[in-house]
């Protein structure tokens, strides 16, 4: 009984102390931002026809749309193209801003409002890539996503080695003038009745507000330490469980593959991956597909390897070894699907879903790595930009030649 008391005491200390996984946290949110981007930018041609007024899914259809289903979108506030492309450079900014961590508790809000606004505005254009995206951007709302490799994280070390040594602190200006303008346009769009439908994201974006303003009121009229403690285990505590979700939702949409796998005759008989291999849509490379197809044999195990993955994964979560085995094996198999079938996207949601999963470990080494390679291009391009120096005139070795050399 001492034991379990223990273990119980122990497991609440650990959630309440501190926001678990700053790495996955930080790995997922420059994944699914590096994501949205990339898309963002190769559709910016074509942003009109899948997201504009210029698209088949018109206006009229989306505002009956979005009031059958109550869905989020703030393209459906305003008609007109100006209004369209506002939203769009928007979306692209926010992506931008939370991928790099500047901000990341008002940048995170901000990206789940761009990615809501362009999918719910056509939902039809989308693929499992976006749906993943589409859950993910309300989950990175909740996390400290900004804990590491984040310009908020560095910020924050550079505040505490400045007040070590006794300098002054300047005071933020920037955070309360993201809040204010936040805060009028969300009261401005909350009367003019623009938030109406489901309740979910216009709850979030006002406790998504109204949360830095009490902490910041406790901050500055707390006479003990006792309420920012609370606080801050209320944020650990919703950290840890945002983060909970994340992996379960990632189980889960391995878990339900894998098992719908197995109920199609053609992943029964091992010959499933054969057919998408030859469609046109999905034959970006026909040589590639056909090297993969040629082998009856490689069909068979590429087909049952897929099912036996994605249905014991969710399984092995306990078994650290085994898990990261058969992670590397889904991360790979997402990599061949971006090159094979054509779905870039798709596998860059998908990856970036799987490394809420990665271990601590490998995402320090991962992020040294990173930061001695822009250490050396930081060098390089420092050397690139010192002007050239004449070489400095030798001193002459002996007296002797140094005579000589001057008569001469």
């Amino acid at each position: 009984m001492n034991r379990l008391a223990l273990a119980v005491s122990s497991a609440i200390a650990r959630v309440t102390e501190s926001a678990l996984g700053p790495y996955q946290t930080a790995v997922i949110r420059i994944g699914f931002c590096a994501t949205w981007l990339l898309f963002l930018l190769r559709e910016f041609a074509h942003r009109q026809e899948l997201y504009g007024p210029d698209g088949p899914w018109d206006f009229d259809l989306a505002q009956q749309l979005v009031g059958t289903n109550g869905s989020f979108t703030a393209l459906m506030w305003f008609g007109g193209g100006i209004w369209f492309e506002t939203v769009y450079l928007f979306a692209v900014l926010t992506a931008v801003l939370l991928l790099v961590g500047w901000r990341t508790r008002a940048m995170s809000v901000l990206f789940m409002v761009g990615v809501l606004s362009l999918q719910n505005r056509s939902i039809f254009m989308g693929d499992g890539g976006d749906n993943v995206l589409h859950l993910m951007c309300v989950y990175l709302v909740f996390t400290r996503c900004g804990q590491v490799w984040s310009l908020d994280e560095r910020r924050a070390r550079r505040a505490r080695e400045a007040h070590a040594r006794g300098e002054r602190v300047a005071p933020d200006r920037v955070g309360p003038a993201l809040w204010s303008v936040f805060g009028f346009v969300l009261v401005a769009v909350t009367a003019a009745g623009r938030l109406d439908g489901d309740l979910t994201v216009p709850l979030i974006l006002w406790i998504s507000w109204l949360a830095p303003a009490v902490w910041w009121i406790v901050g500055r009229r707390a006479r003990t330490a006792e309420p920012r403690i609370l606080l801050d285990v209320i944020g650990n505590v919703v950290h840890n469980g945002a983060l909970l979700v994340i992996m379960a939702e990632a189980c889960l949409i391995y878990a339900t593959a894998g098992w719908y796998k197995i109920q199609g005759s053609r992943w029964q008989d091992g010959t499933a991956v054969y057919y998408p291999l030859h469609l046109d849509y999905f034959s970006p490379w026909p040589a590639l597909a056909d090297v993969l197809t040629s082998s009856g044999t490689m069909v068979m195990l590429i087909t049952y390897g897929t099912v036996l993955v994605q249905v014991a994964f969710p399984f092995t979560l306990f078994n650290r070894r085994v898990k990261n085995v058969l992670l590397a094996a889904m991360i790979t198999e997402h990599a061949v699907i971006a090159v094979v079938l054509g779905l870039p996207f798709f596998s860059l949601a998908m990856i970036a879903a799987d490394a809420v999963f990665l271990p601590t470990s490998f995402l320090r080494r991962l992020g040294d790595l990173a930061a001695r390679a822009r250490g050396r291009l930081a060098g390089l391009v420092r050397r690139g930009d010192d002007p050239v120096k004449p070489p400095a005139p030798r001193s002459p070795e002996n007296p002797e030649h140094a005579h000589v050399g001057s008569s001469a």
